[in-house]
């Protein structure tokens, strides 16, 4: 069992890193080149998992940085509005974009994201606009993959990290893979592996642990040995519809199985499923039970168009939870 949260710190949750705007299909079941409808919401991993642990009655903080323009301004009244602490969003003066995501939805089993990410605002957060004082306040510090892509948004991180360890804040990384960000796998790997290294909670697809690693098909006992030698406490893997494993440094396994759901969309599922297990955590619950409360929250949102406005309440989880058990 991970080591219980410092119960004095203002905060439940700090996410820091990519907030951006997704455009999703409102015309299901067509190719992107034919659709000519979208709806806006606020996306990003981080972003996500703030929202999402906001909605779950979380104290929730985001670090980021976001254009001065429209598309800035609506994410930053969106996550006020939904209860995340705004704060520490910084403005961008240099005239970088936000970033978008097109969202295509053929089929339950066919989505993907046409996703534009070149010079956008986020990854220009400089190590200089990360406060010490703001991390020192929260329980949780959440940094996703994405956010180690480019200079100067790495150093943030890297950063953020650093003042974590030093003001006993547990530090999660959620792999958050994104390819089309990247140079090479081989920086990819060195990136994901150092904060890996120095991460107390681990959470990832296979497929974003064998890209970390540099491996295809790694094994489950491997990776979580690898970290289990340096910082981690808790390893999180998902096999998608065969379930999610947890790995305890105590040497206890913990397994929950995917909810039945009517599935519209595949994308979301990841930022949910981290939020509500982040949630069970921090509320005292057991690992075998945020690791259920992670996968219920998972099979609602993608049951639903968007990500950050699907994200569940506890009730929404609990009822799906109780009605499948």
């Amino acid at each position: 069992m991970i080591d219980r949260f410092a119960e004095e710190k203002q905060l439940d949750i700090v996410a820091i890193g990519r907030a951006c705007i997704d455009l999703n299909a409102v015309e299901y079941h067509r190719p992107l080149e034919e659709t000519m409808t979208f709806s806006k919401y606020v996306g990003g991993s981080p972003a996500n998992i703030a929202i999402g642990s906001a909605k779950l009655g979380l104290k929730a903080g985001f670090i980021g940085k976001i254009p001065d323009d429209q598309h800035g301004r609506f994410i930053e009244s969106y996550m006020r509005k939904m209860g995340v602490d705004t704060s520490q969003m910084v403005i961008d003066k240099d005239g970088h974009k936000a970033g978008l995501a097109f969202t295509e939805i053929k089929s339950p089993q066919e989505c993907s994201i046409l996703m534009y990410r070149d010079d956008v605002a986020d990854l220009y957060l400089d190590p200089s606009e990360v406060n010490e004082d703001y991390i020192a306040k929260t329980k949780i510090l959440l940094v996703s993959g994405t956010a180690l892509a480019k200079s100067p948004s790495r150093e943030a991180v890297l950063k953020a990290i650093q003042l974590a360890k030093n003001q006993h804040v547990k530090v999660v990384f959620e792999l958050d893979f994104r390819p089309y960000t990247w140079v090479s796998a081989e920086e990819t790997a060195l990136y994901y592996s150092i904060v890996a290294e120095q991460s107390d909670i681990v959470i990832g697809t296979r497929d974003e642990f064998d890209v970390m690693e540099k491996r295809s098909g790694g094994s489950n006992k491997a990776s979580v040995q690898h970290l289990f030698e340096h910082s981690a406490d808790l390893v999180v893997i998902k096999h998608g519809v065969d379930g999610s494993y947890a790995y305890s440094k105590s040497g206890d396994v913990f397994r929950a199985t995917a909810y039945e759901t009517t599935v519209l969309k595949t994308f979301g599922a990841g930022d949910s499923y981290a939020a509500a297990f982040i949630y069970g955590l921090v509320t005292g619950k057991d690992i075998q039970t945020a690791l259920t409360y992670g996968s219920a929250s998972a099979a609602i949102v993608v049951s639903k168009h968007s990500s950050s406005d699907a994200m569940p309440t506890v009730e929404e989880i609990e009822d799906l939870i109780a009605v499948q058990s």
